[in-house]
């Protein structure tokens, strides 16, 4: 994995193996914030900046615990650094976007156990990335999850306008976005070589 290109980690993060889309991670915030077009964008930068950080960290982390023969620990060692980084984001929301920390309600303290990011953490360690090749995953990953949220937020904002039948209104049609999302994504899967 080492002799990746960062366009094709890039690409293959954010595009053919989506962690929304195509990985079903992230899911939670995914379906919860995507009504407004800004909370969805904001909510995809607070993960994007979670998941930057959490890479670093898992890097440095898995490192440390393979030199000193306890890798064992590696799961719970990236909990507990995804949860404090969350604190911190929720921190710096709630001082300087109280407007936005409202908005963003119980789905910014959910950041924590969002799945998505201890999936980053994994895979990249799983992959064998050096530490470049890491922060462009997680960048990648983080415009991905930005990418779903903003596009399904989009979608749904312009649905608010049309007549739908009652059949279908509220949680139906979002679940039957998801999918028809999804399914967008699966065509890129090409790509992946």
């Amino acid at each position: 994995m080492a002799n990746e290109s960062l366009s094709y980690i890039f690409l293959n993060a954010c595009l053919v193996n989506n962690f929304v889309l195509a990985y079903f991670l992230g899911i939670c915030p995914f379906l919860g914030v995507s009504g407004k077009l800004e909370t969805a964008s904001r909510m995809g930068a607070a993960v994007t900046f979670v998941m930057l950080v959490s890479s670093m960290c898992a890097y440095g982390i898995h490192a440390l615990l393979i030199a000193i023969n306890a890798p064992f620990l590696q799961l719970i060692s990236f909990i507990v650094v995804i949860a404090s980084t969350v604190q911190l984001v929720e921190m710096f929301i709630k001082k300087f976007s109280p407007a936005l920390f409202r908005a963003l309600g119980i789905f910014l303290p959910l950041i924590t156990t969002n799945c998505a990011i201890l999936g980053l953490a994994l895979f990249q360690t799983n992959k064998g990335y050096d530490f470049l090749q890491s922060l462009v995953y997680a960048l990648g990953a983080g415009a991905g999850f930005t990418l779903a949220l903003v596009l399904m937020a989009g979608v749904r904002e312009k649905l608010e306008l049309a007549e739908i039948p009652n059949v279908v209104k509220g949680t139906a049609l979002t679940l039957m976005l998801a999918g028809i999302l999804s399914l967008a994504f699966m065509g890129f899967a090409g790509l992946g070589g």
